[in-house]
């Protein structure tokens, strides 16, 4: 199909006006832009790569947005940089590539009134670069994100509550030491909060988080944070996920935390509670996906607190002093379990008849403890885990026959059946037959046969 002249004309006329009414990114925030660009790689040549307007043709990782004006007529538009993504994640994601000498330009990120966010993955490796102060950002950021960024370092900088419309903040593996953002608990809109593999420190018991409602992600996991566990950490109700692990957080868990109804992730491995037991608590907290608390001396026994925990599929009890018997009720309720570890405890005792209907585990490690009797696992239940179905360190442990042909479970000894009685023909002169037990009573030669059992 061919256009006609005058149809042609006017289709161009149309692209024309189209491109024409297009809003450009300001001067201000092109030369920014190409600022920023310079400060994370000096060795591309960007304004050469991209000479035109930057939220038009630009580096991967820039996004713009169209605004309309207020005030203005209908029609009326500005364009601005709302999302700034540098570091090089995959051919999906081939953000703007960083260097060992990449900096951040913060007068220049200044400029971006509109930027909502803002995200540096691997690329402060070589020369240290300090925490940028909050005040140089925009005041509409959403998301502020490291990752893998070893050379930031230093503390933070400023009061974060600049940053009121603030959703997610992400930083993982960084060199930023000392204490938490001051203002952090006034961040009303927070949903997730990820202070991961760092240097920071510093007791957290009297911290107020009650206002962050909105709070999805707590991960404070692999830092320096010490004290008793807040007690308004029971007051995240929305919250989902909460790692702590890794730091020495010592005395118990607060029986506040019942008010985490939809929390589904708990880590607190490796801590310092001691000799409180397993937190009673976990009983209420129904909407339990996982549980890590291995590392922890807890000590006493393990609980009944298994009936509404139905949902759990790993459950971590490594390591925590644990005395007496392991519950069959764990068997029973936690039906769903992928993951149990309860090795390197105290536990005595069978191992639960009950385990071995957990159709879903993939995992069971009961290593190192002092387990007795005969397990309860059939053929097809140690086919299925294999090597993750962990034994050793139980002395007292023993397996079948049957069992014992699989490479996994031949460090255990044999069980001992106990010897069924046989029994034996005697006959008396007169061809009377009668049965006598092998349980041998001596009789005088020449008295009548009785039967012995």
């Amino acid at each position: 199909m061919h256009l006609s002249h005058p149809l042609f004309l006017l289709t161009l006329s149309l692209l024309s006006t189209l491109s024409t009414s297009q809003p450009s990114l300001s001067s201000l925030e092109q030369e920014s832009l190409y600022q920023v660009l310079e400060s994370i790689n000096s060795d591309i040549s960007w304004r050469t790569l991209f000479p035109d307007d930057l939220c038009y043709s630009s580096p991967h990782g820039v996004v713009c947005e169209y605004f309309t004006i207020s005030g203005a007529g209908a029609g009326d538009e500005s364009v601005h940089v709302t999302e700034l993504s540098f570091g090089f994640v995959s051919d999906y994601s081939p953000n703007p590539p960083c260097n060992r000498h990449s900096k951040i330009n913060v007068p220049a990120l200044s400029a971006f009134k509109e930027l909502k966010k803002l995200l540096f993955y691997k690329c402060f490796t070589g020369d240290e670069v300090p925490v940028p102060e909050f005040e140089g950002f925009s005041g509409v950021l959403e998301e502020l994100v490291f990752i893998e960024n070893p050379s930031l370092v230093g503390p933070f900088k400023g009061d974060i509550r600049s940053l009121s419309s603030l959703k997610r903040f992400v930083l993982i593996g960084s060199g930023v030491y000392g204490w938490v953002p001051p203002g952090l608990g006034e961040l009303s809109s927070l949903e997730q909060l990820t202070f991961s593999r760092n240097r920071l420190s510093g007791d957290i018991s009297g911290v107020n988080v009650s206002k962050l409602r909105n709070l999805k992600v707590l991960d404070l996991s692999y830092n320096g944070f010490f004290g008793n566990l807040p007690e308004s950490f029971g007051g995240l109700e929305s919250l989902l996920k909460l790692d702590l692990s890794y730091n020495g957080f010592h005395g118990e868990v607060p029986m506040s935390f019942k008010g985490l109804r939809k929390l589904e992730f708990l880590d607190l491995s490796y801590n310092r509670f001691f000799n409180c037991g397993v937190p009673l608590v976990l009983g209420e907290m129904t909407c339990l996906t996982e549980v890590y608390l291995s590392g922890n001396d807890l000590g006493g026994e393990i609980p009944e607190i298994w009936e509404n925990l139905g949902g759990i599929l790993g459950l971590g009890l490594s390591r925590n002093g644990l005395i007496g018997h392991i519950p069959g009720s764990m068997g029973v309720f936690l039906k769903n379990l992928c993951y149990l570890g309860l090795d390197n405890n105290k536990l005595q005792g069978e191992v639960p008849s009950e385990f071995g209907t957990l159709e879903m585990v993939s995992e069971l490690n009961l290593e190192n403890n002092s387990l007795s009797g005969e397990i309860p696992f059939d053929a097809k239940f140690v086919s299925k885990i294999g090597g993750k179905l962990k034994l050793k360190g139980n002395s007292q442990l023993c397996v079948d026959q049957e069992l014992r042909v699989d490479d996994h479970l031949k460090h255990l000894k044999l069980c001992k059946k106990p010897e069924v009685p046989r029994l034996v023909l005697l006959h008396d002169s007169g061809s009377l037959v009668v049965l006598v037990s092998r349980v041998a009573i001596a009789i005088s030669w020449g008295f009548s046969l009785f039967l012995i059992s």
